[in-house]
């Protein structure tokens, strides 16, 4: 700490020096021309003999993250966000103001530069700078020797400096962007509108999570960030839009974990006259052409494991998946005693107490799901797990419903959806009970959506999408948290 503070001291001084010297160490507007990423794509093969003749004039600006001085000159590296470039500074080729300047310079700096791309007498690609112009002092050091900043939990929680120590995370960043952008374009492409529901509700609703609570003054209400914008975009089916989609925000009150966080990004769309096999083919066409689109390849690398996104996918029924993965009789199914035992067999942890269907969901969730590397349709999900998706024609008992599963975990939820006040209403007032009893993530009575019903919704498909999730496997990461700029954390001690 006392280490700290010297050199934020020595920083200080020099900020003062650059005040006397006429010089605003905050500075105003600076008109960039040129990006370092730019020039070294158009010119950084040319010869030094070729860049003598050309004699290319740049104007850029930066954050010094490499400084090294010898009598009268020296170099910095400048670091502008789309790639990092060498610069030279030399007291014969700048004015006297200038030089000053270039005396005060410390790593982490922002200056901006104009000059003349050269090779140095090591063949270094460089701009030899003739004009310098001051733009801001930083009073804090960069990470210890340039060397990267590699404590996890200081480069959550100050990501501004993991972004400037290790630059590889720009380009993460900057692939999340272009994939936002190509599934808002795909959608789009196809008829789909692009809307924006309330984040906050009166009603939790649209999926079973724990919602977070806060309170509206003027309306003397309890308010609930939304779990899902389902409910709403229903509605708007309802109202006569035959496509919608939303990215945005959900809020989960739950663990966080490398697949958790709670506060996340999720797409969801709705198609009227659609039904669940319509997506299945929707999400694999999505998801391989935003891989052929973003990264090149539909045959990608995820922690070690090669992963074919190439359609088709294969389809897996849940209840098949289950005894098939653990050898299991299909009588699990259906006796509670039995499902118990298979449970207890198999090392997974379960209260006696609950009902039939969350025991075997336990099961499913403990022991396909992580085998579910490739990409896999999960499909005919029982009833009691999904309470707004419609029953299957040829059994009651089941939904037309998927889940998408990749590299071990969900990716997108979709099913065709209920439409029947009546059957919708029996299901909530069931969620109801749950809920009564206990279950904190079981859905309420929501007395608006069955009213929208009631007016009547055409037969329709929707699907969520977990964006976050996504960019983890096109960008190889193994956290949530390395997809996320500011992940939640404990409060700093």
């Amino acid at each position: 700490m006392d280490e700290l503070n010297e050199q934020q001291q020595q920083r200080i001084k020099k900020l003062d020096t650059l005040r006397k010297a006429g010089v605003a160490p905050y500075g105003t507007r600076f008109d960039v021309k040129d990006r370092a990423g730019r020039l070294i794509e158009l010119h950084a093969e040319k010869t030094k003999e070729v860049l003598e003749q050309e004699k290319i004039s740049c104007t850029l600006a930066g954050r010094i993250v490499a400084l090294r001085r010898f009598g009268k000159a020296g170099f910095a590296v400048l670091q502008d966000g789309s790639d990092r470039l060498q610069v030279y500074l030399k007291k014969d080729h700048l004015s006297e103001q200038a030089y000053c300047v270039a005396e005060q310079l410390d790593l982490g700096d922002w200056i901006g530069v104009t000059g003349t791309l050269f090779r140095t007498k090591t063949n270094e690609f460089t701009v030899e700078v003739t004009q310098l112009t001051f733009l801001s002092k930083a009073l804090r050091p960069l990470p210890e020797k340039w060397h990267g900043l590699t404590d996890v939990e200081t480069r959550y929680r100050q990501r501004y400096v993991d972004l400037i120590a290790n630059p590889e995370v720009h380009g993460i960043f900057a692939t999340r962007s272009r994939i936002i952008a190509g599934i808002r374009a795909f959608l789009i492409e196809r008829s789909f509108l692009e809307v924006e529901t309330p984040m906050m509700h009166p009603i939790p609703g649209g999926a079973a999570a724990k919602p977070f609570v806060t309170h509206h003054n003027a309306l003397g209400v309890d308010l609930y960030l939304r779990i899902a914008p389902e409910l709403y975009l229903k509605r708007l089916i309802v109202g006569g839009f035959p496509r919608v989609f939303e990215i945005n925000r959900n809020f989960r009150n739950e663990g966080i974990s490398t697949i958790h966080n709670p506060e996340f990004t999720m797409l969801e769309f709705y198609v009227a006259y659609a039904d669940y096999q319509d997506l299945i083919v929707l999400t694999e066409e999505l998801v391989s052409s935003l891989a052929q689109q973003i990264l090149g390849k539909t045959v990608i690398n995820y922690q070690g494991k090669e992963i074919v996104l190439t359609p088709p996918w294969r389809r897996w029924s849940y209840h098949q998946a289950i005894l098939e993965v653990n050898n299991l009789d299909p009588s699990i199914l259906e006796d509670k005693e039995k499902a118990i035992a298979a449970a207890k067999t198999l090392g997974i942890a379960i209260d006696p107490k609950w009902p039939l269907f969350n025991i075997v969901n336990e099961i499913f969730e403990e022991t396909v799901e992580p085998n579910l590397i490739q990409p896999t349709f999960i499909t005919d999900y029982p009833i009691d797990i999904s309470p707004l998706a419609r029953r299957k024609d040829s059994n009651p008992a089941l939904t037309d419903r998927f889940e998408l599963y990749i590299a071990g975990r969900e990716i997108a939820n979709a099913f065709s959806e209920l439409n029947d006040p009546l059957d919708q209403r029996q299901r909530f007032e069931g969620q109801a009970a749950q809920r009564a009893a206990g279950d904190e993530e079981a859905h309420l009575v929501d007395e608006d959506f069955l009213r929208a019903l009631e007016y009547g919704m055409p037969p329709t498909a929707g699907e969520g999408i977990g964006i976050d999730r996504l960019i983890m496997l096109f960008t190889d990461q193994a956290s949530i948290r390395d997809v996320v700029l500011f992940p939640q954390l404990r409060p700093e001690k």
